[in-house]
């Protein structure tokens, strides 16, 4: 047997393990997962076990398949019912917001930095764009409204494609290899990303009407073939010169909003493939920094990161999203929550992979930019959500699950969580008047687990998980909204419990 085989088997099985603990380790401290990845890359690289790893273009390319897989994952994973409402809003952010954050902060770093401006575009393109992985990640896990965070996830899923293009175009002229004129440049752009749209949407429902009518052999086939139609849309986009991440992300998109068969085990393989996609692609980049050229990086990192932060991300905000109602606070959450990842860290590969002078600043700065914002930011996101006073834990949450004989029963599991000055605080179950395909089976309260009963009553910090149909979960979570805000007479006064601007 190829010995170079086995122990690379062994090392990525490692890898992985070592990764799998250290996302536990994570959750605990309250750090992003992404920076212990990394943080195992440079420690297997040139200053750590000295293995050594400066192949840019296969880094690109990998970097792009990983990427290609967390943007099905979240397509796959997005509710249409929450993202409905905030098509608008992610569409203004992922264009407008991205453009204006181009040029701001690129007008910065020719102030501060005297860069030229086309370099500086270049260097403003490159970390512009927030990573889906972490948007996704991140802010599943907070009680927030739930517009404002699909606002987020359509930003962070449709963003990649217009920035790619962006730098692609710009690494090109800065090499002399692209002389075409800025308008046409961007009537191509604005082609691409239309075509890669129609063509992911399209693939979407002719894969679901595909999969309904399909009886395979296996149920395992299910989550291999849901994932293989979202990567087929991106390689089909890619190759008819349209936008690949677009199509990838609308697809996914589509079918996770499909009555598929095994829905479920498809969107858990999906979750786990980006897992395992993430996991790969933050080891890479770890090693393919060399931490002695960090240092000289730190300042104009900084520097970037502050404009970008503090100027650039709150003024795309706020032009993007001027027509749409959204709450200030709000905003300025959105504001905060523009979280960096491995997307940048990507991006900053195809000006090294193009040979473009200067590349290995960019690198080296998003790189250090994108480790101490992910910091900062990370940690603090939960506490701006609570000094904002945006925080919404009425809302019921899914719970992930092995949900085979739920989807079986075509039923849902959700769990909520009784807030501080919530008037569900003493109502006793039947007064919810929950749908009756829809119940509260288990309460935690105080540390204890217990099965309700009729005369149990809801109290302040409850944990309660809910099991309902699935066509009438909206309708409980209404039901939920109403008490929550006028008590157990909610309907005498009026309350209907209709999601608003603030949900």
């Amino acid at each position: 047997m190829n010995t170079t085989v086995t122990v690379a088997l062994a090392v990525g099985a490692a890898v992985v393990l070592v990764s799998a603990i250290a996302l536990r380790v994570a959750d605990r401290l309250g750090l992003p997962s992404l920076l212990l990845y990394l943080a195992l890359g440079v420690a297997l690289g040139e200053s750590g076990l000295g293995v050594e790893f400066e192949d840019f273009a296969l880094t690109q390319t990998l970097g792009v398949a990983a990427l290609v897989v967390i943007l099905a994952e979240g397509g796959l994973t997005t509710r249409w019912a929450d993202v409905r409402r905030a098509v608008g809003p992610g569409l203004a952010l992922s264009t407008v917001g991205v453009t204006v954050s181009v040029g701001t902060t690129a007008a910065i770093a020719v102030w501060l930095l005297g860069l030229d401006w086309p370099f500086a575009l270049l260097l403003g393109a490159v970390v512009s764009s927030t990573d889906a992985a972490a948007v996704f990640a991140t802010l599943r896990r907070l009680p927030l409204p739930r517009r404002m965070v699909a606002a987020l996830e359509v930003e962070s899923g449709l963003n990649d494609a217009p920035v790619i293009l962006l730098v692609v175009v710009l690494a090109e002229r800065l090499t002399g290899g692209d002389e075409t004129s800025w308008w046409v440049t961007e009537l191509v752009i604005v082609g691409e990303l239309a075509g890669g749209a129609v063509i992911g949407v399209g693939l979407g429902f002719a894969g679901a009407w595909l999969l309904r009518r399909s009886a395979l052999p296996l149920s395992g086939f299910y989550p291999l073939a849901t994932l293989a139609l979202c990567v087929l849309a991106f390689a089909l986009a890619d190759l008819l010169h349209t936008s690949g991440f677009v199509a990838v992300y609308l697809c996914g998109l589509v079918l996770g909003n499909a009555a598929l068969p095994h829905r479920a085990a498809s969107i858990g393989f999906a979750e786990g493939m980006a897992s395992l996609a993430q996991i790969g692609l933050f080891v890479l980049l770890g090693l393919l920094v060399s931490p002695s050229r960090l240092p000289e990086a730190l300042g104009p990192a900084l520097l970037v990161g502050v404009a970008l932060t503090l100027v650039a991300r709150p003024l795309s905000v706020a032009l993007s999203l001027v027509w749409f109602r959204m709450p200030w606070r709000q905003q300025v959450f959105i504001s905060w929550a523009g979280l960096r990842g491995a997307v940048p860290i990507v991006l900053a590969t195809f000006p090294l992979t193009a040979q473009v002078p200067g590349a290995a600043f960019v690198f080296d700065t998003v790189f250090v930019l994108v480790v101490v914002f992910t910091v900062v930011q990370g940690w603090s996101l939960p506490r701006v959500a609570r000094r904002l006073r945006i925080a919404t834990p009425v809302t019921p949450r899914d719970v992930d699950v092995e949900s085979a004989p739920l989807e079986e029963l075509d039923a849902e599991l959700m769990q909520l969580t009784v807030p501080e000055g919530s008037r569900l605080h003493g109502v006793y179950l039947p007064e919810l008047r929950l749908p009756e395909d829809a119940a509260v089976v288990l309460i935690v309260r105080d540390g204890r687990s217990f099965v309700p009963g009729p005369t149990t009553r809801l109290m302040r910090g409850d944990q309660a998980l809910l099991v309902s149909a699935r066509q009438s979960r909206a309708e409980a979570e209404r039901r939920l909204r109403a008490v929550s805000r006028a008590g157990r007479l909610a309907s005498w006064r009026g309350e209907t419990g209709t999601a608003t601007e603030v949900d």
